[in-house]
């Protein structure tokens, strides 16, 4: 991981986290996945980045988040850090 790595909290079964993980592979964006399933108490470090029980939470490089972002979202965060 560089410094341009972002974080993105999901499980398998979330529909937001499919579309995201799906738009950033599609992007070629590096980023790093916590599973919710595979690594449950990853879910409170999630709740206290965002203050919510929601997924997918991004968190960017300049460790801003976003909770259950629409893909424009995520591609105008992405553009404004550069990142694509």
């Amino acid at each position: 991981m560089t410094d341009t790595t972002l974080t993105m909290y999901g499980a398998d079964w979330c529909r937001d986290c499919i579309r995201t993980k799906k738009q950033l592979d599609e992007l070629g964006v590096d980023y790093r996945y916590v599973d919710l399933v595979a690594d449950p108490a990853a879910a409170d470090v999630a709740r206290d980045i965002s203050g919510r029980t929601n997924i997918p939470v991004v968190v960017y490089p300049d460790a801003s988040h976003h909770v259950e972002p629409s893909n424009a979202d995520v591609e105008s965060k992405l553009r404004e850090l550069s990142l694509i």
